[in-house]
């Protein structure tokens, strides 16, 4: 056999081509089986000297690739071993055979054949028998450069894991480097981390090179791409702005109990001071309510509510359902209901657009909250046999589908009266209302002005 080549440290091996970047890619230009092993050793030997992966983790890595890639090539055999020599480079294949003397199968050979190499084997022993195929270098380079990738990009994936891993739950900042897919790929230094769609606040949009903070949620390096994976949505992004933002949050004086969010609309947060002497409101508004501006700036102008914590249900309910004020609070602890009686003109205020004040309020405190109307006469009717006539009234005087009057009524438009008033914007804006049936309440609505003009 002939002695090792010795190839110095730092110089590309002349039948391999080493292209450093971000991504550190190896390519094989040309492999000639003569040369092969010892350029095999040499570039692993680079790459722990300059990725710190171990020589003897990737040489075991393309041990396993190349039994798997060239098993047919090398013998049928069921107990094949392929090994490479870790001083020499050669790369040998083995199959362990049984000795017979006649008729053998894929697992067996005979006791002449065997003799040739072994001459003291006798029947029924199990031999290493070497069957290394003649072109074994040509195969094998492609799968050594293919096994090669996959263990540097697995070393890389753990670089990541170890550096980020006391980082998941904490905002990171970066910068935007390409668009995947309506995802985008955020370049960390160090890493990519991913935003995926449903990650990012709507509306938001981004170009490449633009800074962005978001929220490392996970660090998954199983899945194919950025291992980092982030979010703008989660309420926790939001929780994290405010500590950043809030001194008496950080120093633990103001604590937030609640958040309840809508990613992009608006956000409800309850918070509660563990010092009498600050006001926990007042402490995450900030003066002239410059620190909410800097978070809701930050989240792309969306809405950023703080309220009060109270252990008193009404209080907090109360306080959740701000700016709308309520006439009588009742609760039923029982069912965790909450009835919440209100003014017409209030009513909308309780609901909110789109029901998404009462729907964060319920989110917020974990009760059930069913807005009543004032007026409705309690004792003589309830309130879903009021809320089923105010809905055929309504359906009738606009001539529309019982289902939309009900959308209408459920959105605190309980007359044609009430519907004067809004914009045309806002009840294009109703989930569930159909393009037809804004139409039509628009002609009706018309209609009825000018009948009123006319008066």
């Amino acid at each position: 056999m002939d002695a090792p080549v010795s190839v110095p440290r730092r110089v590309f091996p002349p039948y391999f081509l080493i292209r450093l970047s971000k991504k550190w890619t190896l390519s094989i230009r040309r492999v000639e089986e003569t040369t092969m092993n010892h350029e095999l050793l040499a570039i692993l030997e680079y790459i722990e000297q300059e990725r710190g992966v171990s020589k003897d983790q990737l040489i075991d890595a393309v041990e396993k690739a190349l039994l798997t890639a060239s098993r047919k090539s090398i013998h049928p055999a069921n107990e094949l071993e392929v090994k490479i020599d870790r001083k020499s480079g050669d790369i040998r294949a083995w199959a362990l055979l049984e000795v017979v003397a006649e008729n053998p199968n894929n697992d067996q050979i005979l006791l002449e054949t065997a003799r040739e190499r072994m001459p003291d084997v006798q029947l029924g022993e199990k031999i290493r028998w070497e069957v290394t195929p003649k072109d074994f270098g040509r195969i094998a380079a492609q799968t050594a450069k293919q096994a090669i990738l996959q263990q540097i990009r697995k070393a890389e994936k753990e670089i990541v894991r170890d550096e980020f891993a006391d980082k998941v739950g904490q905002i990171v900042n970066g910068t935007v480097r390409r668009f995947d897919a309506g995802s985008i790929i955020v370049d960390l230094q160090k890493s990519e981390g991913i935003l995926a769609s449903r990650d990012k606040v709507p509306g938001e949009q981004y170009m490449p090179g633009d800074r962005i903070n978001a929220l490392l949620v996970k660090v998954d390096i199983n899945v194919a791409g950025p291992s980092l994976i982030l979010s703008r949505t989660s309420p926790q992004f939001i929780r994290r702005l405010l500590e950043r933002e809030v001194s008496e949050i950080h120093d633990g004086v103001v604590e937030i109990v609640a958040i309840a969010r809508d990613p992009g609309v608006r956000t409800k947060i309850a918070v509660r001071s563990n010092d009498p002497r600050i006001d926990p409101v007042g402490a995450c508004v900030g003066m002239r309510g410059m620190r909410i501006k800097n978070i809701t700036n930050e989240l792309g102008g969306e809405r950023v509510d703080v309220i009060n914590y109270s252990d008193d249900i009404e209080e907090y309910v109360a306080n959740a359902l701000h700016p709308a004020k309520a006439e009588q609070i009742t609760v039923n602890s029982a069912n965790k209901v909450v009835t919440f009686l209100v003014t017409p003109e209030n009513s909308r205020l309780a609901f909110g657009k789109k029901a998404q004040n009462v729907k964060l309020a319920q989110k917020l405190t974990g009760w059930k909250i069913d807005i009543k109307a004032v007026e409705e006469p309690e004792a003589e009717e309830s309130f879903d046999e009021k809320k089923n006539r105010v809905t055929e009234d309504l359906s009738a005087q606009l001539g529309i589908p019982v289902k939309d009057a009900e959308i209408l009524v459920n959105n605190g438009f309980l007359s044609i009266d009430g519907l004067k008033a809004v914009q045309v914007a806002d009840l294009e804006a109703i989930e569930g209302l159909a393009p037809e049936t804004v139409s039509t309440i628009l002609e009706k609505l018309a209609k009825q002005n000018g009948a009123d003009s006319s008066l």
